[in-house]
C-alpha cells in the first residue's frame, strides 16, 4: 500500500527561488531512494479563517506565505529507508540553507497511510 508525506511551512516570497533549488535537489535524491511523486505548492486561493487556517497552522507572520507539499511512496518501508539514508546523502547534508529560508520549528509534517486511493495521477512532464 502507498504511503504519503504531507507538510506545511512558512516562506517569505523573496526566498522562493532559492527554496525551489533545494526542492529540486531533495526530489532528485529521494527519487533515487524510491519516491514516486513529489509536489510543493505556494498558497494561491487560501482564505484566512476565523478559527483555523493554513496560515495559523505554521504561525505565518507578515508577508510569509504557506508552502504545502506532499510525496508519494510505494510503501512505508521505502519511505522510512529513504528518510534515514537519503537525508545522509552528501547532496542533502550540504543543504543548510533551509535554516535561513524558513523556520523549521513552524513546519507541520507527518506520514500518512491511505484511507482511499485512486490511481489516476497524470504522468510527470
Amino acid at each position: 500500500m502507498s504511503y504519503f508525506d504531507f507538510f506545511l511551512l512558512p516562506l517569505l516570497p523573496q526566498h522562493e527561488n532559492e527554496y525551489k533549488q533545494q526542492i529540486k535537489i531533495f526530489a532528485e535524491v529521494m527519487k533515487e531512494f524510491g519516491l514516486l511523486y513529489y509536489c510543493e505548492a505556494t498558497a494561491d486561493q487560501v482564505p484566512h479563517g476565523e478559527v483555523t487556517d493554513f496560515y495559523r497552522a505554521v504561525a505565518a507572520v507578515g508577508e510569509e506565505t504557506v508552502v504545502a507539499g506532499f510525496g508519494i511512496w510505494p510503501d512505508k518501508e521505502t519511505r522510512d529507508r529513504a528518510w534515514s539514508e537519503g537525508m545522509n546523502d552528501l547532496r542533502m547534508t550540504s543543504l543548510d540553507g533551509h535554516k535561513r529560508l524558513f523556520d523549521g520549528k513552524r513546519m507541520v509534517y507527518g506520514g500518512f497511510t491511505p484511507l482511499f486511493e485512486s490511481k489516476s495521477l497524470r504522468e510527470e512532464t
